[in-house]
């Protein structure tokens, strides 16, 4: 089995378990299998050098948008810095340009906004935080909103809610490309009650 590689997008003001969740729920599945991982988890940002999270949560991302691996699954966290990122074009434009090729396009919380404004929401349905469902309308018009589900599921694109709801998505995803044992070995492992998937 291929190692696919997971991208997740970092940014200022993002929120810390919008991408240290799916991150620790990726490499913990990569750490508990046998032999090679099936994930090679990477956070990717615009500039090197540090990005500086909510709270003051200093990381260091692996790599840019220029020069990261192409990404099989590629993540786009939410939080604060969502709202200057819907007008930066670098990042729209590497999201564009990385979503044809990925296997899988997942958001969390209001990663949903930068989803929808580089139009990959089109006629789908999505969910974001409780507190952008309004946004996510004006930007995404003919996108579906769905206010009372953890994550939903389009096939290649995967919507999740806020924050924790991150999780339950990657968890998920875990099971629907590896098997609900694995997902559950990892969900185990992490102490991580599964939700509603």
């Amino acid at each position: 089995m291929a190692t696919r590689n997971v991208a997740i997008l970092m940014f200022d003001d993002v929120e810390v378990l919008d991408f240290a969740g799916p991150f620790e729920v990726f490499s913990v599945t990569s750490e508990l299998s046998k032999g090679e991982g099936p994930f090679a988890v990477s956070t990717v940002a615009v500039h090197p050098g540090a990005v500086k999270a909510r709270n003051g949560l200093s990381v260091n991302p692996d790599c840019t948008i220029s020069d990261c691996p192409p990404p099989d699954i590629l993540i786009v966290p939410g939080g604060q810095g969502t709202r200057k990122l819907i007008d930066n074009s670098a990042v729209i434009n590497w999201i564009k340009d990385a979503a044809p090729t990925a296997e899988l396009v997942l958001s969390v919380c209001t990663g949903a906004l930068l989803l929808a404004k580089a139009g990959l929401l089109e006629d789908l349905k999505a969910t974001t935080h409780h507190g952008a469902f309004e946004l996510l309308r004006e930007l995404a018009p003919h996108t579906t909103i769905i206010k009372n589900q953890r994550f939903v599921d389009n096939g290649k694109i995967i919507t999740s809610g806020g924050i924790a709801a991150g999780i339950d998505m990657s968890l998920y995803v875990v099971g629907r490309l590896l098997g609900t044992a694995q997902a559950e070995q990892t969900s185990e492992h992490m102490e991580y009650k599964i939700g509603n998937w």
